[in-house]
């Protein structure tokens, strides 16, 4: 009887490919976490992780003659009592960006105007 290098098939079993079966799974993991990261980097790119001053369908105001207060109003609306809108070009949008901390160290007038500190 001569004994080849292969091994012989079981009967029932289908013919070998030349790949284990783990092969298959690992190729799809790894295309899996493939897709996973080029997802979570697209993601993280084009999201802005700052933190906003207001909703988006809102506006920031300052209180009246403090650097401490300020508030957020329904667009379309005026602001209430004691609070007053940023001059035009200089409204913070972001949690310390360049006017939140302007801001931070000067106030306003019940007109909207830097007030004489």
């Amino acid at each position: 009887m001569k004994i080849s290098g292969r091994r012989q098939a079981l009967p029932g079993t289908p013919p070998a490919t030349g790949r284990g079966v783990r092969d298959g799974r690992w190729s799809l993991v790894g295309l899996s976490l493939t897709a996973a990261s080029l997802i979570a980097l697209s993601t993280a790119c084009s999201t802005d992780t700052r933190d906003h001053m207001c909703m988006s369908n809102e506006y920031p105001v300052a209180a009246v003659g403090s650097s401490l207060g300020g508030s957020c109003v329904t667009s379309g609306q005026q602001p209430p009592a004691g609070y007053v809108r940023y001059p035009k070009g200089q409204v913070p949008a972001h949690v310390d960006d360049k006017w939140d901390t302007y801001w931070q160290s000067h106030t306003l007038d019940a007109h909207g105007h830097l007030a004489k500190n």
